[in-house]
């Protein structure tokens, strides 16, 4: 970790050290006024000492340095590797800021709703032990309802929200913003949400009474300018890993490094800028090393190095920022085909009736979290433009086989499926368990799979014409099992490749405002579905939140697996596809997966065989007008 101070004005009335030291330095008694004033600075400048009266809790060093830095910056950054205590950091700040600062109103914000929440549960975590019995003392409540998580401290307040519902977050009013996991905020909600929050301030009649208050002194002579109150501004507190540098929060993060600096901009640039010039920045990028040795697992550090990718071990464990994927699928022509958040199409969780889906999946039902994920995905069709947009995904192991059929009914019967491929191995099984259980028996389902080679590419013609005739969607006879062989996959994954670079293969945008509320409010089986093995949720409302975030996070885990595959040329002249070999030597439920990439490629190759079906005529055979007879 490099400490570079720049440019801007430091604020001496936070240094611990300088208090300290003038309170060493008082002599005698002193007022209760005083004495209660003290106090708070004490103990809002001394967070170690504060944490473990309070709360119980021993910081590390660098935890208490963080938590500093949230209360003293106006604007602050934190980039931090996987495994430093992000959460449980941002747990602690919230409750000593809530006790520390009456009438703090505090918005904590994430990329899902799941995140925010799970700082609320570090929260209580903290106040259910012992050692808390101080602050318990204070008087705590936490609420939790279907779409707001609020912790009420006295008359401060700390509120978690769902980010999608835009228009609901607009009619809250906080004075500090925590924003966490910010790579999964998107730049447009950023700008346009979550900014605004930060242009009203606290207690303005106070404000401008006190500030004419200290005009008349100065013009009596009686006090001087600069020693006018100052009021704290808003705070706004980013937290996150470190991004490509091809995404917005290097972007936002070059431009606090700027203005920490005091290096010059542009004017174009200061008209998009949303920052006083008064602000105090601060940011705070703490890789793995920065970390007490016992904080780490280190045997799981010595397999991150052994089995990651360098680039990968620098962003992750890193915590730096880096230029790009290096895979054969770029995720900065991924980001390119992702509709941004707020615009159509965005993720479903019941189809429109009046469109048309695409349904593909990758079988795998082992019954361990160890296992290789059951991934499915669901495409929304656009004839006119020829092109297909993932709007919906599944990916889990360690569920039943008769989950995963649970899972594939619900997608047959909430989105108007048009065709459905799979991988041919585990495919032939999965499909006939389906046809021959009793959920799909009651529902009067079954799946017919159109008998269609599709492999060579001088028989393309003959064989799009025999899916054609075999085609039928009213009778459901419109699967495809694809065996992947060598030449297959070559193609397929250059079908993909050029899918992405030509844009015919979309990424759904998150649910956001009316569509969010619209979707949250379909009628499904939730109860019935196994998609998270973590959900938070507990109510129908609750876990129609967690899903519909859920369904985004998917979308990009999808991204991800196709950064990370390569290909590799073996010297018959033959090319595979696949996860590189450290990350193949990965173990456990969290290990690098390729199954959600094995999906997406089955999804497009199926719509090019759609697209090509469509468009595909037969020869017609001239018919005589001679008609036999006899004499």
């Amino acid at each position: 970790m490099a400490w570079n101070k720049g440019e801007q004005r430091y604020r001496l009335e936070h240094s611990a050290s300088e208090l300290n030291e003038k309170l060493k330095a008082l002599e005698g008694g002193i007022k209760e006024e005083d004495a209660r004033y003290y106090l708070y600075k004490f103990l809002r400048n001394n967070i170690s000492f504060t944490s473990e009266m309070f709360l119980g809790v021993k910081l590390f060093p660098f935890q208490a340095m963080a938590i500093k830095g949230m209360m003293v910056s106006d604007y602050s950054m934190f980039v931090f590797s996987r495994g430093m205590s992000k959460t449980f950091s941002t747990a602690i700040y919230v409750l000593l800021e809530c006790l520390l600062n009456p009438k703090a109103n505090i918005g904590v914000i994430a990329g899902s709703f799941r995140q925010s929440k799970q700082i609320f549960q570090k929260m209580e975590d903290i106040l259910s032990k012992p050692e808390a019995s101080l602050l318990k003392e204070c008087g705590f409540k936490i609420t939790k309802g279907t779409d707001q998580w609020t912790l009420k401290l006295g008359s401060s307040r700390a509120i978690a929200l769902p980010l999608a519902n835009g228009e609901r977050l607009r009619g809250f009013r906080f004075n500090r913003i925590v924003l966490d996991e910010f790579l999964t905020i998107p730049e447009k909600i950023f700008n346009e949400v979550i900014i605004p929050f930060l242009g009203v301030v606290e207690n303005p009649i106070e404000r401008e009474e006190l500030h004419n208050l200290e005009s008349k002194l100065i013009d009596k002579g009686e006090m001087k300018k600069e020693d006018r109150y100052i009021w704290p501004n808003n705070k706004l507190i980013i937290l996150s890993s470190p991004s490509f540098k091809f995404e917005y929060m290097y972007k936002l993060y070059k431009k606090y490094e700027e203005l920490i600096k005091g290096l010059e901009t542009t004017k174009e640039e200061d008209s998009e800028d949303n920052f006083e010039d008064a602000a105090y920045r601060l940011i705070m990028q703490l890789s793995y090393d920065c970390a007490p040795t016992r904080l780490y697992d280190q045997n799981l550090l010595k397999q991150a190095k052994a089995t990651m990718s360098e680039m990968q071990f620098k962003r992750e464990f890193g915590a730096q920022f880096i230029d790009e994927s290096d895979g054969y699928f770029r995720l900065s022509k991924m980001a390119a085909c992702t509709i941004p958040d707020g615009e159509m199409p965005a993720v479903e969780i019941v189809g429109n009736p009046s469109d048309e889906y695409i349904l593909s999946f990758d079988p795998n039902w082992a019954g361990n979290t160890n296992a290789d994920h059951f991934a499915m995905h669901v495409f929304k069709v656009d004839r006119d433009a020829q092109k297909v947009c993932l709007v919906h995904s599944y990916a889990i192991a360690g569920v039943s086989l008769k989950q995963h059929m649970q899972y594939f009914l619900y997608l047959i019967q909430h989105f108007n499926i048009i065709g459905i491929c799979g991988d041919y191995n585990g495919g032939v099984q999965f499909i006939n368990s389906c046809n021959e259980s009793a959920i799909f028996k009651k529902e009067n389902i079954k799946i017919g799979v159109i008998d269609v080679d599709l492999e060579k590419p001088e028989n393309w013609h003959s064989d799009i014409l025999n899916f054609k005739n075999q085609y039928n969607v009213k009778s459901k006879n419109y699967c495809i099992l694809r065996k992947p062989t060598a030449n297959w996959n070559r193609n397929a994954n250059e079908m993909l490749q050029a899918a992405i670079d030509h844009k015919r293969i979309l990424f759904a945008s998150r649910a956001v405002d009316s569509h969010f509320d619209e979707q949250r409010k379909k009628n499904i089986p939730i109860d019935k579905l196994k998609w998270d093995m973590k959900m938070l949720g507990s109510s129908k409302g609750a876990l129609m939140i967690d899903f519909l975030d859920h369904q985004k996070s998917i979308v990009e885990l999808t991204k991800s697996e196709c950064a990370n595959i390569e290909v590799i040329a073996n010297p018959q002249g033959s090319q595979s596809f696949n996860l590189p070999q450290n990350l193949r030597r990965q173990k456990g439920p969290n290990r690098a997966r390729k199954d959600s990439y094995s999906a997406l490629v089955l999804g497009n190759w199926f719509a090019k065989v759609f697209f090509d079906s469509e468009n595909a005529t037969s020869e017609r055979r001239v018919e005589s007008t001679f008609v036999p007879f006899a004499i």
